[in-house]
């Protein structure tokens, strides 16, 4: 199915009316984006909303940017301790700098932190922006070792990337997929 008939198909599903004006207009933005993340974006309004916006179908689009929950959850441990390794993202790295002088009070630093991170991930996703997975390497080298072999695994860092920061590290890339049974397996 077309980008085109996947919108027009969505909005009838819904039983939502669209002029050909705001069909062009959604088509305008979202070609913007992979296809195969748009029509899966689509997919999704049709099955989780009754009623659709453009912004609707933007938020179901995948922006690889953690959720702010989870970027607490990485940044939190290394406000106040230059041990600590982490990889994160400019976004993360901005927002812990807003969270850091109220890290007496955590409950005061996760909520500043996380205001300013949701406004910083809105703007990189009004740009279409990746994230950009960076390494802040803290004093204590197992710890060094532990945050880029766990940002390889997740797809964060690449190897060669990795072992460039840190080159007694011995890694492989692990795939983030697993193969399909039956097809490219060794035979």
């Amino acid at each position: 199915m077309d980008l085109i008939t996947a919108v027009k198909a969505t909005y009838e599903v819904i039983g939502q009316d669209l002029s050909d004006l705001g069909i062009q207009a959604i088509i305008l933005e979202l070609k913007q984006y992979p296809e195969p993340a748009v029509l899966d974006a689509l997919t999704r309004c049709r099955k989780e909303l009754r009623k659709i916006t453009l912004a609707d179908i933007l938020d179901r689009l995948p922006h690889g940017h953690p959720g702010p929950e989870e970027a607490w959850a990485i940044v939190s441990r290394t406000l106040n301790n230059e041990y600590v390794s982490i990889v994160w993202t400019e976004q993360m790295a901005q927002a812990a700098g807003v969270a850091r002088p109220l890290t007496t009070d955590p409950v005061a630093a996760r909520l500043a932190f996380k205001e300013s991170y949701t406004a910083l991930v809105s703007k990189a996703r009004a740009k279409n922006q990746q994230p950009t997975w960076i390494a802040s390497l803290g004093y204590d080298p197992v710890g060094r070792q532990a945050a880029l072999e766990e940002a390889v695994q997740c797809g964060r860092l690449s190897v060669e990337h990795a072992t460039r920061l840190m080159p007694s590290l011995t890694l492989t890339q692990t795939p983030t997929t697993l193969p399909v049974i039956g097809k490219d397996m060794p035979k």
